[in-house]
């Protein structure tokens, strides 16, 4: 797949700044920009190195459009493998579209979402995963994110798959010649050695479908919900974990009738708080429908927090078996999700009181109690900490590889139960035609994630998800 033509498009987000840049890229990029740039010192953008900066005008037959700097990038060292110049503007939305015309006019196109970086894929300046990471970096919005989609950008996720396949692809080719060989009896694959690596392979593939549960929460953000009676300070605790005034705190109860969410990054990975309306029996419709929504926000929660009075519970021992009822209906419903119980409003127990409380909630089983006042911060950062304790970021901080992908994800389980059948097929003595055929399909698994294997439609699917200019 070869494109010839020249594509066009602006390269930072659209709206006013102080520049912008408008990146060509294409066969006639270069010419097309040196017949409409006039340097300030002369000089022709064709006679000019690769990675070299030019300081001019950009014109429009006898009319100045705008004073810009223009980078050029020769093939093949360029982010897509064809010629590219990026043009940096003054950020006007005027001379942007005024840059962007010209350059139709003149025969350029638009670029489609995501075609400069299908571009590099197509040339061969990186694979599919490494395209599909450039979309990750850009919406990556913490630490955890960031390093997962550098580090699979730099191809760490792409080369663990390119040593499996290979290894894979020559055991593979001496079984082909072994069935050439058929009626010779010959033997070219070292069965032991065969079965080592098929040992070796199902134990990389365990470890990259284990690491997804990982990574798609990083991704996506941990959700975490705030659950509890009404008014006991569930809107408090939201603010004081975010640290503004996102939610309404009110003395009145059912002041939350929806839920309220944000986000925020604590130890570098991004926790999602979703503020629920408090459980109680009610007549009301529209706070009814808000307790409907509390309990589907906890279905779709990584880890909830019950919270509830201090003050209260340590006074009234129904209220205390009432409670323990409560968290012991999530965990039943829920035996995977963490259940933090928070005990609120501990500002206003005294010592001897928050000690008996201590004790008490050490009865409630299979959850972990913390105490706070949500309303004066304290507890909030023992909380952070112990929410963090829930991610297993053991392989973030070696730096292992981490699936975030969900595509990656579907192709490795399908390679790990073709992986699978080969093992079988080895322990049983399965004949090297057949054994073939399943190393077929693990090969053409592992293709599908660094696009070895693919399609015009898989293609337009992947970078239907770019931005415009990427």
């Amino acid at each position: 797949m070869i494109h010839q033509d020249t594509i066009v498009a602006l390269a930072t987000p659209s709206g006013t700044g102080a520049i912008a840049v408008i990146r060509l890229s294409g066969k006639n990029a270069i010419t097309l920009a040196e017949a409409n740039f006039k340097s300030v010192s002369g000089k022709q953008l064709s006679k000019q190195a690769t990675h070299t900066i030019h300081l001019g005008h950009i014109i429009d037959g006898e009319k100045t459009i705008d004073e810009v700097l223009v980078s050029v990038f020769k093939n093949p060292n360029s982010y897509t493998g064809d010629d590219v110049v990026e043009i940096s503007c003054h950020g006007s939305n005027y001379i942007q579209q005024e840059i962007i015309q010209l350059f139709l006019r003149k025969g350029c196109r638009m670029a489609t979402a995501g075609e400069f970086t299908l571009r590099a894929f197509l040339n061969g300046k990186m694979d599919l995963s490494q395209a599909e990471a450039v979309a990750d970096l850009i919406s990556s919005d913490n630490e955890a994110s960031h390093q997962i989609a550098m580090q699979q950008m730099r191809g760490g996720f792409s080369s663990e798959i390119a040593k499996l396949r290979v290894e894979l692809l020559n055991f593979a080719s001496l079984i082909e010649l072994e069935l050439d060989f058929a009626e010779e009896d010959v033997e070219f694959v070292d069965r032991t050695q065969f079965k080592d690596l098929i040992n070796r392979i199902t134990f990389v593939l365990k470890r990259l479908i284990d690491s997804f549960a990982v990574g798609n929460v990083i991704k996506q953000g941990i959700p975490v919900a705030i659950v509890g009676e009404p008014n006991v300070g569930k809107s408090t605790l939201l603010n004081a974990l975010l640290n503004e005034e996102r939610a309404i705190v009110s003395d009145i109860a059912g002041t939350t009738r929806d839920t309220i969410e944000d986000e925020i990054t604590i130890g570098g990975i991004g926790f999602r708080f979703i503020d629920t309306a408090g459980i109680r029996d009610t007549q009301d419709v529209v706070e009814g429908l808000g307790i409907k929504k509390t309990f589907e926000k906890i279905e779709q929660a990584q880890v909830v927090i019950y919270l509830f009075e201090a003050d209260v519970i340590s006074n009234d021992s129904e209220k205390f078996q009432n409670l323990k009822l409560e968290i012991q209906k999530i965990k039943n419903k829920y035996p995977q999700k963490p259940v933090i119980v928070l005990a609120n409003k501990i500002d206003k127990l005294a010592k001897a009181q928050k000690e008996d409380l201590e004790i008490t909630l050490s009865t409630v089983e299979g959850s972990h109690s913390q105490f706070l006042s949500a309303k004066n911060g304290i507890g909030v950062e023992e909380l952070k900490n112990t929410l963090l304790s829930f991610v297993n970021t053991g392989a973030l901080r070696n730096n292992d590889t981490i699936v975030t992908n969900s595509r990656h994800y579907d192709a490795l389980l399908k390679a790990f139960e073709e992986i699978n059948k080969v093992k079988e097929g080895l322990e049983t003595g399965l004949s090297g035609d057949l054994l073939a055929i399943d190393i077929r399909q693990a090969l053409y698994h592992f293709g599908e994630i660094t696009g070895q294997v693919t399609n015009d439609e898989l293609l337009g699917n992947i970078f239907a998800n770019f931005c415009i200019g990427k």
